[in-house]
């Protein structure tokens, strides 16, 4: 099995329009949420904060290819450019064939999807839609907008996981590489913000209604006073490479990939499992060669709902006991769903590079149900050389990704 390294990433986030800009939101311990204007209209609609992204300078996009493209597409092109320039690869190994490009998401745009539903319902006429709105629409645009973007004519594949589906993206191409089916693979996540998006989880009384008036103070992972997720946007990518590849070229490595699992938990539709979670760690750890004790740094998907973190606390507790700081992004940049597991990872490798664990951000005290694990509550300086990324969804969808700093 060939080796898998990490050599170039990007971002668009709530935070800003690349890493730099995320990385300097976190820093500076800046909430990316705020109250969305409009959503009152919505009835029912408990939830009316979130944390958006700014599309910047999109119509450098040229228009023949922008207008197949919903907003979470725009934000993956761009963030997809920005890990190539950060890559330093030659654009040629794009139309090679040995190059792919996975991107999962929830689902299509859903700003389009509601648009689409707004033109044709009121008179049932399909010829006031757009031509190109089927484009934006498909659950893999995505992946689509962006390989045709870039001319990639390898492996194109779209994960669709719901808050897994950026980290199933990436252990996809993980297994392209390691079996030799690519050289490189640029992977993650992307998705958009949007009130339907919102309102799925509320109305399942999965999302924060308590901070409305005080957006910045929501969401609050493993908080004694947290009362469910924000919703958030943007795009993660990274370029793996394998890594015999990246050595002939003497490209920068970020990490190694070692370990990489995703399982079912075959329990609810809806409700976390502690004991699938802990399967899925333990399922990656093996995949990594590697002991509990080991890990130097937890990125917990920790979304702050009630029943999730109780679940995932209960895991790493069970796994890891209190020895693996632990720390959540999602008091930064909400929940970013589909591209999350790629966001937060790209935040993780910087924090890697940088040794330093960046705090929860709105844990203040923790919740009885979420204690026995080390929570990181203010910035905290450490070596880092392996940490491990966690992704949870609906559906009962577990992944983690295990990355290693020194590679031998």
């Amino acid at each position: 099995m060939k080796r898998v390294v990490i050599t170039g990433i990007g971002a668009v986030s709530p935070l800003g329009a690349d890493v730099p800009a995320m990385i300097s939101g976190i820093e500076a311990g800046k909430s990316a949420v705020r109250h969305m204007d409009g959503w009152d209209q919505y009835i029912g609609l408990r939830s009316l904060v979130g944390a958006p992204a700014k599309l910047v300078n999109e119509k450098a996009i040229p228009r023949v290819s922008r207008r197949s493209m919903g907003r979470m597409s725009k934000f993956s092109v761009q963030a997809a450019e920005q890990a190539i320039s950060d890559a330093g690869i030659d654009r040629a190994l794009l139309t090679s064939g040995r190059m792919g490009c996975i991107i999962g998401s929830t689902m299509g745009s859903a700003e389009s999807l509601n648009e689409t539903f707004e033109i044709m319902i009121p008179d049932k006429d399909l010829t006031k839609l757009p031509s190109t709105k089927f484009f934006q629409c498909v659950s893999h645009t995505a992946a689509m907008n962006t390989a045709q973007y870039l001319g990639i004519t390898g492996y194109v594949l779209a994960t669709s996981a719901a808050c897994a589906s950026a980290l199933q993206a990436i252990g996809a191409g993980c297994d392209l590489i390691r079996l030799g089916k690519q050289d490189a693979v640029l992977c993650g996540g992307a998705e958009e913000l949007h009130p339907t998006v919102t309102g799925s989880f509320d109305i399942l009384f999965a999302t924060s209604s308590g901070y409305n008036d005080k957006p910045e103070q929501t969401p609050r992972p493993f908080d004694a006073k947290r009362d469910g997720l924000v919703c958030g946007e943007g795009s993660g990518i990274l370029l793996i490479e394998e890594y015999e590849h990246a050595l002939k070229r003497n490209a920068k490595i970020y990490a190694e990939i070692i370990g990489y699992h995703t399982c079912g938990s075959g329990v609810h539709v809806s409700q976390s499992s502690k004991d699938s979670m802990a399967a899925c760690f333990r399922q990656t750890l093996a995949d990594a060669n590697i002991n509990a004790n080991e890990v130097d740094y937890i990125n917990a998907h920790a979304t702050a709902t009630i029943h999730g973190d109780k679940e995932e606390a209960g895991a790493i507790r069970e796994v890891f006991g209190d020895q693996a700081p632990v720390s959540s992004l999602k008091g930064y940049m909400g929940h970013t769903l589909g591209a999350s597991g790629s966001i937060e990872l790209i935040a993780s490798l910087i924090m890697m590079e940088k040794g330093c664990i960046y705090p929860t951000l709105n844990l203040e005290s923790v919740s009885p149900e979420c204690n026995g694990i080390l929570h990181v509550t203010e910035k905290l300086t450490k070596k880092i050389n392996i940490l491990i990324k966690n992704c949870f969804a609906f559906g009962g969808i577990n992944a983690s990704i295990i990355c290693k700093k020194d590679i031998k």
